[in-house]
């Protein structure tokens, strides 16, 4: 087998990691006050944001999906806005439409609240097919076309959406083309008696006066230099090649319906740069692939514990490249 070799990539890219270290302890701080006891949680959220993935949070009412979603929103800064999806949102209402001017006599395009830099659509699973397909090209191209114009959304436009889980009353089922644009599903799950009791004993307070009285530490600017860095960090030939060898994996099983896109590779490889990044390395180990396999996987898959149990099974056939520095 092939020794992996690990190239160290150029001085500026170090240099810049060491620079955005104490952003991102800020943000990482900020996070956890928001969402306690949930520090993985809450470093994969981290992740999504430096790979430019967007990001769904899907678990029981009451947790702190919305929550967890406004403090990341609050610490990143820019253009923050949000949108309460209801069965009964138009396409229109997220995106953006043409009205009449009576004084021009001329058609003006109303920008929606797509054109953002952080999006929070809240329940997303709520609103029905039409308006969820609304932001396909959004999410896929930074971009909204209406009436043929193509409308740019800023480099850094970043989504959050939480959603109920399937079983919960009112719901529509994200389709697979959704969920694809999606590079991250997390599941918050209830805290640990420790963190549940601190939250009782501050009257939930605390959190919300943190996300309420900070200001952002990471400005769109520091945000698009931090994407820049993670998307500079060095993944290996052998590392490309075990990537697709597992994708070709799940393409082989006959009982998944529909093995990993090309996109769903290029999101995993994204978010273990990213995942690399904050462990403080300048290049991507199968480890990092390893971590955040399951978020990234999981909803591709089918998810639920049968995908869970898919991705166990093909990190464990598929032979890991041999490591050497």
């Amino acid at each position: 087998m092939t020794p992996l070799t690990i190239v160290r990539p150029p001085q500026s890219t170090e240099s810049a990691a060491t620079a955005s270290h104490d952003a991102i302890d800020t943000l990482r701080f900020l996070l956890n006050a928001a969402l306690r006891g949930k520090p993985q949680t809450n470093e994969l959220v981290i992740a999504c944001l430096l790979a430019r993935g967007h990001l769904l949070i899907e678990d029981s009412p009451g947790v702190g999906k919305t929550t967890l979603a406004k403090a990341l929103a609050q610490a990143v800064g820019g253009r923050f806005a949000r949108v309460q999806c209801t069965p009964d949102l138009l396409p229109t209402d997220v995106t953006g439409f043409k009205m009449f001017n009576q004084q021009s006599r001329e058609f003006e395009f109303v920008a929606g609240p797509v054109f953002c830099d952080v999006l929070l659509a809240d329940e997303l699973n709520r609103a029905t097919p039409r308006t969820q397909s609304s932001l396909f090209e959004a999410m896929a191209e930074r971009q909204v076309s209406i009436d043929g114009v193509a409308h740019p959304l800023p480099d850094t436009f970043f989504v959050i959406a939480t959603q109920n889980p399937l079983e919960s009353h009112g719901v529509y089922p994200l389709p697979e083309a959704q969920l694809d644009r999606f590079s991250v599903r997390l599941r918050i799950g209830y805290p640990d008696p420790e963190s549940e009791s601190q939250l009782l004993a501050d009257d939930g307070v605390v959190a919300n006066d943190l996300a309420a009285s900070s200001a952002s530490c990471i400005d769109p600017a520091m945000l698009l230099m931090l994407q820049q860095t993670v998307r500079q960090v060095f993944v290996a030939q052998q590392v490309r090649d075990y990537i697709v060898r597992l994708g070709n994996w799940t393409r082989e099983q006959v009982q998944i319906e529909c093995g990993l896109s090309p996109r769903a590779l290029l999101a995993w490889q994204r978010l273990a740069k990213a995942w690399a990044f904050l462990s403080g390395r300048a290049f991507v180990t199968p480890d990092d692939l390893h971590h955040v396999a399951g978020p990234v996987l999981e909803m591709r898959l089918g998810g639920g514990s049968v995908a869970a149990e898919f991705v166990e099974t093909m990190l464990a056939e598929v032979p890991v490249p041999v490591t050497s520095r």
